[in-house]
């Protein structure tokens, strides 16, 4: 068949992460969440008192708010958390030079292309196994202008005001349930801080592999962009594929401060046996101009809405978001943009494929507060639907509490149409790489965005799953 020919052409439905290197942790909690659990990680960790109370406060309000019922099909979520490990420390310390790495994990992440991404051109590179991260570097022209990237334990241990200052301010453990499950367990994630006027010309990259079987990941990223800094972080995931099932809740915090601009890419390629539920917000702050990047390519479930709280005047925020849902996959994702000032701009572009029985759905929430005068927004949300089985919703919520704004809305779904096909062969095409020239076509404005020149497990990794189609 046509659509199979160019499934297979474009590599869609092949992972190519499914690998597994043997490898003993040092530490592995017990299967399941608890009290117990939460005290062996901070323990382990070394953390001062408040942040002991905290996790376990955290803990206390996962336990009380009750799953979701809405998004994604949570039913048999908490039968797989109780089969799952929150914690598995692969490592004694982290290593700061690629030599202090055990070898079986420097095997795992020299096939996924680091550190030969760092050699080449990133400013700094994170590395994650399971629950820890086990790399982390910076530059020294970077360390000099008084850039911090630290993982989030040394960012508690070596900047504690600072880090305590912006920890949870943005994303509190009440926020929603998975959140305070994070606030209970997090392990590992990147502290970020740009310092005022300080423009990175080559982005920070992180990097999470979840390797065991039955493993949970929880990290959680905490990004300052002082004034009238600049700066480009891109996260990047894979895991391999197992019988049972995973499950993976970051938290991603971020604060942009006057006149600064700050770029955040997530390219997520996880197997097909991942939940993966992430809260990602930033708080933009008087002239501030944030970038989501979000690419959503593999996973069970995803339910992802990375967000713009737009707090000061004339704050900007921008949200470009593509998922692709294969056979036995559901993407929920989409984004959500908060005018709480006057003058504040905002886009939302979101584009979806699926195939077979995939099912994608844009789920957003654009919001303009009451004395926001002068908003201005725009939300686009486009689905291509390849094959006769799959799937696609949008859910749009806009709520607009000022009478003097400007928001747009616009939705299509569409097919790979028969006339399309034809005029394409009638230029002596083959309907295969016809096809693909329509999807190619469809993802292009998001597509050329994509950094695909930083790094080369991006290069990997992305491709959206498509030899050849971007770029």
């Amino acid at each position: 068949m046509p659509q199979n020919e160019v499934i297979k052409d474009l590599n869609l439905d092949e992972y190519k992460y499914d690998f597994i290197t043997e490898g003993k942790p040092v530490f592995r909690a017990e299967k399941g969440l608890n009290e117990e659990v939460v005290r062996q990680i901070s323990q382990h960790k070394g953390e001062p008192e408040w942040m002991l109370e905290f996790r376990l406060k955290a803990l206390k309000i996962y336990q009380k708010k009750p799953m979701p019922t809405w998004g994604g099909d949570l039913s048999g979520l908490e039968d797989v958390l109780d089969e799952i490990y929150f914690y598995v420390r692969p490592q004694d310390r982290m290593g700061h030079t690629w030599d202090e790495v055990p070898q079986e994990i420097k095997d795992t992440f020299e096939k996924l292309g680091i550190p030969e991404a760092e050699r080449k051109i990133l400013a700094g590179v994170g590395a994650q196994y399971e629950s820890e991260m086990v790399y982390h570097s910076l530059r020294e022209e970077w360390t000099k202008k008084g850039v911090i990237f630290d993982s989030i334990e040394d960012g508690l241990k070596n900047h504690p005001e600072l880090f305590r200052e912006h920890f949870a301010t943005v994303i509190p453990p009440q926020d929603n349930k998975f959140a305070a499950m994070n606030s209970a367990v997090w392990s590992g994630g990147s502290f970020v801080y740009i310092p005022p006027g300080v423009k990175l010309e080559t982005p920070l990259q992180a990097y999470f592999r979840v390797n065991q079987e039955r493993m949970g990941q929880f990290e959680r990223t905490i990004i300052i962009v002082d004034e009238g800094a600049n700066a480009h972080y891109i996260e990047g995931c894979t895991a391999p594929v197992y019988s049972t099932e995973s499950f993976h809740s970051g938290v991603i915090e971020i604060v942009v401060k006057k006149n600064a601009r700050f770029r955040y890419t997530t390219i997520q390629n996880w197997s097909n046996n991942m939940y993966n539920l992430v809260t990602q917000r930033a708080m933009v702050h008087e002239g501030g101009h944030m970038e989501w990047l979000d690419g959503n390519l593999g996973s069970k479930l995803t339910m992802k809405y990375p967000s713009c709280y737009l707090v000061g005047e004339h704050a900007h925020g921008e949200i470009l978001s593509i998922a692709y849902a294969g056979d036995g996959q559901h993407q929920d994702t989409g984004g959500k943009v908060v005018h709480a000032a006057p003058y504040t701009t905002s886009s939302i572009v979101s584009k979806s494929i699926s195939k077979g029985h995939g099912r994608s759905s844009y789920r957003g929430l654009l919001k303009v507060y009451e004395g926001a005068h002068h908003a201005r927004s725009n939300v686009e949300c486009d689905a291509l639907l390849i094959s006769d089985t799959s799937r696609t919703d949008t859910y749009p919520y806009i709520e607009i509490e000022e009478n003097d704004a400007n928001v747009g809305h616009e939705a299509s779904v569409s097919k790979i149409g028969e006339e399309q096909l034809f005029y394409l062969k009638s230029r002596g095409i083959s309907e295969s790489e016809a096809m693909a020239m329509i999807i190619r076509g469809f993802i292009e404005p998001i597509a050329k965005e994509l950094p695909l020149e930083y790094a080369v497990e991006l290069n990997r990794l992305i491709e959206l799953e498509m030899e050849g189609s971007v770029g």
